[in-house]
């Protein structure tokens, strides 16, 4: 028996129609230099995405060919966000944060024909651009120094010389819609390519309560990049949901990003860890007015507790944790405790990854390829599967990330009974000491809950009794912790036997380009000679 309900295919022209006519007065404001703001109504860029598809078409863009943005978060790079894919062309977000030679590889594996630049990283494009025979045009937002790459289109002469108004295609709900790439930490970056339904379906779960609740009621300050995962699918929640955006532009640092929460009055925000502890940091002797701000989103890696708790206690501020890959769309799992948590209880809900969301499953599986139960004990590398869940890499044959229909994440963790997550390390850099693990992630946070530690990460070192000892590399603040200081904070917090003997201090932690602590470059630093390490006798182990 079949239902007797219409068949209408899940596009993002549907998205972007129902936000250019049922919330046409929502706000897309972009910070520009000088402090000042700039602003369109839904309708209107909604119109000019119309004025962008008509001209990409006149470039020779057609189904399926893909069209790259090198852009920071600004109005027309979401303007592009909903014009490529309604079209029927695929929108691939290049990271401006890559090395040249990864950012030739993506736009080579990916094909890209056509390059939207924005004009400050113009220069930064123009390094490769003679190494990207794919592209045929170059569209440049914005004035600034465009030497280098070649004949280029002004953007706004491009869209200007067309009229609003497109009949956009009734696409096949499953055709791509746009692209990203891994960040590549090892090996080449992988390319993860979204469906229109699966970017529906995961902008429909970012209105929803039990996530995000993005609504008409709600303004945005989007600090996540646009190329970082789809910022998280917030662009085209917001677009659905009638909530206004705040781009940042390129002004992300403590200072600029304090005054847009002081003038716009967000009421939601969406960052990476290090940003949050940096406008934490500068609170210490700044003012900072988060009064407008009902929740802030942490994720892209793990947000320390004491992060959470410093926002909750300065400034009343949910920080509330999100696990997601970038195979994954993002958003998988949100830190809100489940109904009934005291008071007490709230933050030991909050400090996990988070619960899973309706639409997505969650496993733990064994070595050995067993599933484990969701008894919030068992540890094994967690899987997922769901309609916004990745089953496959571009152009790459390689099938050890799938298990049995599932995505393997790489990430070591537990989940309980209420389909609360718990990250205990990544595979890669877990510490195995004396045929036990201990967590790299974990055992960051408890350093990062020490006063006088603004960022920590963990690695492993070998040692010759214990196989793997961890090494403590410290951002610290003001005074100086001493490590003997740092390892009696600890103890009591951890195990006894994961307490560190060695010890390094550096004036910074040195991050992938979405924000992580790149442990491959720590190790590298290691192997060099470039780490002071200290050596202190921490409590006598057990064993």
């Amino acid at each position: 028996m079949r239902s007797t309900m219409q068949h209408g295919p899940l596009l993002v022209s549907g998205i972007l129609r129902h936000g250019q006519h049922v919330f046409g007065d929502s706000l897309c404001i972009t910070a520009t230099p000088g402090g000042g703001y700039r602003q369109a109504t839904f309708t209107e860029v909604g119109g000019r995405a119309e004025q962008l598809a008509k001209a990409l078409r006149r470039l020779g863009v057609g189904d399926s060919d893909r069209v790259a943005s090198f852009m920071w978060n600004d109005q027309e790079h979401l303007e592009a966000y909903l014009a490529v894919p309604s079209m029927g062309a695929v929108l691939h977000t290049l990271n401006i944060r890559l090395f040249p030679e990864q950012l030739v590889y993506v736009v080579n594996h990916a094909e890209d024909a056509v390059v939207i630049v924005d004009a400050s990283v113009a220069p930064l494009f123009a390094r490769v651009r003679a190494q990207c025979p794919t592209v045929r045009h170059v569209v440049v937002v914005g004035e600034g120094d465009t030497s280098g790459l070649g004949h280029t289109l002004a953007y706004e002469e491009l869209v200007g010389a067309e009229e609003p108004g497109y009949d956009w295609p009734e696409l096949d709900e499953t055709s791509a819609a746009a692209m990203c790439y891994t960040s590549g930490t090892t090996g080449d970056p992988k390319g993860v390519v979204y469906s229109h339904r699966s970017t529906y379906l995961h902008s429909f779960a970012g209105m929803a309560a039990n996530t995000v609740g993005a609504s008409q009621h709600d303004r945005v300050l989007v600090v996540v990049p646009m190329f970082h995962a789809n910022a998280w699918g917030m662009p085209y929640t917001a677009f659905l949901a009638g909530t206004d955006l705040v781009m940042p532009e390129r002004f992300l640092q403590a200072e600029p990003l304090a005054r847009m929460f002081a003038e716009q009055r967000p009421t939601l925000s969406l960052g990476v860890p290090t940003i949050w502890n940096d406008l934490l940091r500068y609170s210490d002797s700044h003012d900072v007015d988060l009064s407008s701000v009902r929740m802030l989103t942490g994720g892209g890696s793990a947000v320390p507790r004491a992060l959470i708790e410093a926002y909750q206690q300065r400034f009343g501020v949910a920080l509330v944790q999100g696990w997601g890959m970038t195979e994954t769309s993002p958003v998988c799992a949100v830190g809100w405790p489940p109904r009934g948590a005291s008071a007490e209880e709230e933050m030991d809900w909050r400090a996990k990854a988070g619960r899973v969301v309706a639409g997505v499953e969650l496993r733990v599986v064994a070595e050995n390829g067993t599933v484990l139960p969701n008894d919030g004990q068992s540890v094994g590398e967690l899987e997922v599967r769901g309609p916004w869940i990745t089953g496959s890499y571009y152009r790459d044959p390689s099938t050890d990330r799938f298990h049995d229909g599932w995505l393997r994440t790489g990430d070591v963790g537990t989940l309980d009974a209420k389909g609360y997550m718990t990250i205990s390390d990544r595979t890669k850099d877990v510490i195995k000491s004396g045929g036990e693990w201990i967590s790299s992630v974990e055992l960051e946070n408890e350093v990062m809950a020490h006063p006088q530690v603004f960022e920590a990460a963990v690695v492993g070192v070998p040692d010759p009794r214990w196989q793997e000892r961890p090494l403590v590399v410290v951002v610290p603040g003001e005074p100086r912790p001493e490590p003997k200081e740092l390892v009696e904070f600890l103890n009591g917090r951890v195990a006894r036997w994961w307490l560190p003997e060695r010890w390094a201090f550096v004036d910074e932690l040195p991050k992938t380009s979405v924000g992580k602590f790149d442990k491959k470059a720590l190790r590298a630093k290691l192997s060099e000679g470039d780490l002071d390490v200290v050596e202190v006798e921490p409590p006598a182990r057990d064993g």
